[in-house]
């Protein structure tokens, strides 16, 4: 024997441990080249001179050999009260005399292993758990141990921790929740259970797991080898029992005798579908309601039930008319938040035509699932029965508005119309009337009390208010707070009442040597009155008017705002008629509309020319009213127009006038009758310069003839506004005078 370094005999027997003896019976490992080789078996040779054999050939000559050492093994949770030898290194330069000491280094050294310096024999001094570290790595060195010099290269060795099972299998993931649908067929897969078990799997069997249901077998099964858990039961049900709680046990080594197991609690929740139909608690419903309750005033509300949960639940309701009189009087909606029927007013009611209404409410599911339909009818039905009870309402008036006409000269107290309001109530109580006088404040219209009938109670004037509008009152005759209004219109027919009244004030101008049929003013008149075939005015000249024998009138019956007169002011010297050049101009305006849209000039003295009585008769033009002349005048705009005279000889007694009728009425009939354009038949306001201007009109500047002397020194008198034109007339005849001296 060899003393082992704490001085105490190892024996050969206890060297050799059962862990050992499990070495020396596996398959020696693969020789590492050179130096180290496993204690027992055949060192590796090292050709290492010349001659050697290579491959370890037989007849090569032996060399000196370097480390002698195995692959060590250590059980786990090893138990003794001895340290537990592990193994043994040695080199073949050990001769045995204590001369070579032996040390390692690395994982564990000097704690967990220990070596003997003299046999190179390691012990574990602590107790190994594989499962914590599976193995070791360490370095192995031999010295001489007198210089401490070393012998042989460094080597690295590995003690590998072999393993027991000792760790049961253990559920990583729990809490495990799963969930399946009531009525699911048997063999419905729920979910998924694995366990892990931190033993070697490539050992043996402590890692090989099984899985068992150790409670709720009635219900569900587990797959031995994948977890996998099913339905067992074809017929689970949500409203009987909504969750079940399973245990699931997990046993290594196979499941076989002594193995280690662990288990774990699965929560498995049934989740509804809607196989239950609604159902309402009772067959028949009552409610009342008040007459007078407004549209969308809710009767009342009614739940069917239905054992299923979450959308299964959701249901619209409808209804039915029973008793085949109420007119879809009620409509009903559904609460989202509490599915209940909510029963609402939809037309007004009436205790007196029908006390009691009687409808039909049902209820469906809104999302039927077809696989179930063949468990019934997923809706049910009840009766709802609602009472109106009375209430004092008050009068209604038959129609509540309407149209009345009255003659505008109708007499105080004359019968405009009659309004009728009844009590709607059982009791029909009387009904008196009154006017509300905030609707006439004039108290134009009166009401009998009794009757309703309305009567004038002022004069009627259609031309200052042609509409009245007044709210007539009915209230019950003891109880006048049960009140009514209707709304009344009273249109005032027209009469002919008023006189047709000058447009507006006219002053007219003629000369002193105006001819016969000339045009002196036309006249337009306005009637208030409004008859139904329009107006027709008729004129004529008072007789016993001065001077009547002198003017005559022309009844022409159409409004035209030309006024066709010359009035001097200023009197030019005597000429000779040949010498007079009158060259008033008329030109035709055939503008029919409301003025002028653009912006060009008009030379406004042909307003004041003659106008031809022949031309309207369609008579050709004479020549001018006086001799023309190429005499010298003051410049002025040139205007294009056609130029008429007066007749020389004595006007027709009766001009005929059918012509410009006719042109004017087929002018009013295409405005009347064009759309696009706007209103145009109104007074227009012409620039009229009077009949008391202190200037003559400009035209008769140049109405003298040709040959006759003007005299503009009268130009200079009008004021700042003609110092202009003064200069220009004036300022050329005193230039021309001076030249003629």
């Amino acid at each position: 024997m060899r003393p082992r370094p704490d001085g105490r005999a190892l024996r050969a027997g206890a060297a050799l441990s059962p862990t050992l003896l499990l070495l020396l019976l596996l398959p020696p490992p693969p020789p590492l080249p050179g130096r180290l080789w496993a204690a027992g078996t055949p060192a590796p040779l090292s050709a290492t001179g010349p001659g050697a054999q290579q491959d370890g050939a037989p007849g090569a000559g032996r060399v000196k050999r370097g480390w002698v050492w195995n692959q060590f093994f250590v059980v786990e949770e090893y138990t003794g009260t001895e340290p537990l030898y592990v193994g043994k290194i040695h080199s073949d330069s050990d001769e045995g005399d204590g001369a070579i000491k032996y040390t390692i280094s690395g994982e564990g050294a000097g704690t967990i292993f220990l070596i003997d310096e003299l046999t190179g024999d390691i012990h574990a001094m602590e107790r190994l758990d594989r499962e914590q570290k599976t193995f070791y790595t360490l370095r192995a060195q031999a010295r001489d141990r007198a210089t401490n010099r070393l012998l042989e290269p460094e080597s690295e060795f590995i003690i590998k921790v072999q393993d027991i099972n000792d760790s049961e299998p253990r559920f990583l993931h729990g809490p495990y929740i799963g969930s399946v649908a009531e009525l699911s067929p048997t063999g419905t897969s729920v979910m998924q259970v694995m366990a892990s078990d931190a033993d070697d799997p490539t050992y043996g069997s402590s890692a090989r797991l099984v899985y068992s249901v150790l409670d709720g077998e009635q219900h569900f099964t587990v797959d031995p080898r994948t977890g996998v858990i099913r339905t067992a039961v074809p017929d689970l049900d949500r409203e009987s029992q909504e969750r079940y709680e399973v245990v699931i046990q997990a046993t290594d080594m196979a499941g076989q005798l002594g193995g280690l197991s662990g288990s774990t609690t699965v929560t498995i929740v049934v989740t509804d579908v809607n196989d239950n139909p609604p159902r309402f608690p009772q067959k028949m419903y009552q409610f009342s309601i008040q007459e007078s309750a407004s549209i969308g005033t809710a009767v009342g509300r009614v739940k069917a039930e239905d054992s299923d949960v979450g959308e299964n639940t959701d249901m619209t309701y409808h209804l039915k008319d029973e008793s085949g009189s109420s007119g879809n009087v009620f409509k009903v909606t559904t609460d989202s938040d509490t599915q209940e029927a909510i029963i609402v007013v939809q037309k007004r009611l009436d205790f007196e035509s029908q006390p009691v209404h009687t409808v039909v409410l049902e209820a469906l599911n809104k999302f039927v699932d077809p696989r179930f339909a063949d468990l019934g009818t997923f809706r049910d039905q009840a009766i709802v029965r609602v009472s109106v009870t009375d209430v004092d309402e008050p009068p209604e008036f038959r129609p509540p508005s309407g149209l009345l006409e009255v003659q505008e000269d109708a007499q105080v107290g004359s019968l405009v119309g009659v309004v009728t309001a009844r009590d709607p109530d059982a009791a029909n109580r009387p009904v008196r009337y009154a006017i509300d006088r905030d609707s006439d404040l004039d108290q134009i219209f009166d009401i009998d009390a009794d009757t309703g009938a309305i009567v004038t109670g002022k004069g009627l004037d259609r031309e200052t208010a042609g509409w009245h509008n007044i709210t007539v009152l009915a209230m019950e005759a003891d109880n006048h707070a049960q009140l009514s209004r209707a709304s009344l219109r009273i249109r005032i027919l027209d009469v002919n009442d008023n006189p047709p009244e000058l447009a507006t004030p006219y002053e007219a101008a003629v000369c002193e040597d105006a001819k016969p049929g000339q045009l002196i003013q036309t006249i337009s008149v306005v009637d208030r009155d409004e008859p139904q075939g329009g107006h027709r005015f008729y004129f004529r000249l008072v007789p016993e008017a001065p001077s009547n024998p002198h003017f005559s009138l022309l009844d022409i019956q159409v409004l035209v705002l030309l006024i066709l007169t010359l009035r001097r002011h200023h009197k030019s010297h005597l000429s000779s008629d040949e010498d007079e050049d009158m060259r008033d101009n008329v030109i035709k305006y055939n503008d029919e509309g409301g003025g002028e849209q653009d912006t060009e000039a008009y030379d406004m003295s042909a307003l004041r020319s003659l106008y031809d009585f022949g031309e309207l008769k369609g008579g050709d033009a004479g020549g001018g009213g006086g001799a023309g002349g190429g005499a010298s005048s003051p410049p002025q705009a040139h205007l294009s127009s056609e130029r008429h005279s007066l007749p020389q000889g004595p006007p027709s007694p009766e001009p005929d006038f059918s012509v410009f009728r006719d042109f004017i009425s087929r002018k009013v009939a295409l405005a009347d009758g064009d759309l696009s354009v706007p209103p145009y038949d109104a007074f227009q306001t012409y620039a009229f310069e009077g009949a008391d201007s202190p200037a003559a009109s400009l035209s008769s500047l140049h109405s003298g003839s040709s040959s006759s002397e003007q005299d503009f020194a009268y130009l200079s008198s009008w004021g700042p506004r003609f110092r202009p034109l003064a200069a220009l007339y004036a300022g050329h005849r005193v230039d021309d005078e001076g030249q003629a001296s």
